[in-house]
């Protein structure tokens, strides 16, 4: 008569196989986060540090491959997308306006525009910095494997650190330069008809009116390089 193995010698077959898929498990949990630093590290250095502001989205195929390093590049795309944003709606307005301005009677009709989009540029800076806030903190809590962390540091600051640093001493520069225009602006206004445009002059019928008009339009011009700084910031060059 055969008889069946006791469930103590069941167990003591068993556990040896237990032990192997224990084993393989943990590996392949091992190989899983190594192959995901590995993706992401890779995805550093041949995209994020291409691309400047312009980051692209993750497909879902990416966050699968990068895991929960996924949530770290969300916080550089989240940043980036911001501030494009913001000097979007803010800075480029401002100098758009400016660069419109070419000749006397230009300081009248973008007068209007210029000081309201002036409101929105004096907010950017609290925009710009707390964002960077939000990313800072985020960034400090990442625990990374020193082969990861040299390498986001290194795009944390090529897309965090560095433009937010080069733009917010910008954005008081040339909020103060575009006020100066405004005010150039309110003067002709106030002349009313006694300021006679004609081309690139202007006419007042008093030597006072022009030596007051001169002297804010030599302010005016030793500022050119706070305009300049501020388009190479709208293009990303910090």
């Amino acid at each position: 008569m055969a008889k069946g193995i006791g469930n103590g010698k069941w167990a003591r077959w068993l556990a040896p196989v237990w032990v192997v898929m224990v084993v393989m498990q943990l590996a392949a949990c091992g190989d899983s986060e190594g192959d995901q630093r590995k993706a992401f590290i890779e995805y550093l250095q041949n995209t994020v540090m291409r691309s400047g502001q312009n980051l692209p989205t993750l497909s879902e195929d990416q966050k699968q491959k990068f895991g929960n390093y996924a949530n770290d590049y969300q916080v550089l795309l989240t940043f980036s997308r911001q501030m494009k944003q913001d000097v979007s709606n803010s800075l480029a307005p401002v100098i758009n306006t400016l660069g419109d301005i070419r000749v006397p009677q230009d300081y009248v009709q973008q007068h209007d525009a210029l000081a309201q989009e002036l409101g929105a540029l004096n907010m950017l800076g609290q925009r710009v910095q707390s964002a960077q806030a939000q990313a800072d903190t985020a960034h400090a809590a990442m625990k990374h494997p020193e082969d990861l962390k040299a390498v986001y540091n290194q795009a944390y600051d090529s897309i965090v650190t560095r433009p937010a640093n080069g733009l917010t001493p910008v954005i008081p520069a040339l909020a103060g330069f575009a006020q100066e225009v405004v005010q150039v602006g309110d003067y002709l206004i106030q002349q009313g008809n006694q300021a006679t445009f004609n081309g690139s002059q202007v006419q007042f019928p008093t030597q006072q009116q022009v030596t007051q008009y001169n002297t804010m339009m030599s302010g005016l011009a030793t500022k050119q390089q706070v305009l300049q700084r501020a388009q190479n910031a709208l293009n990303g060059q910090y």
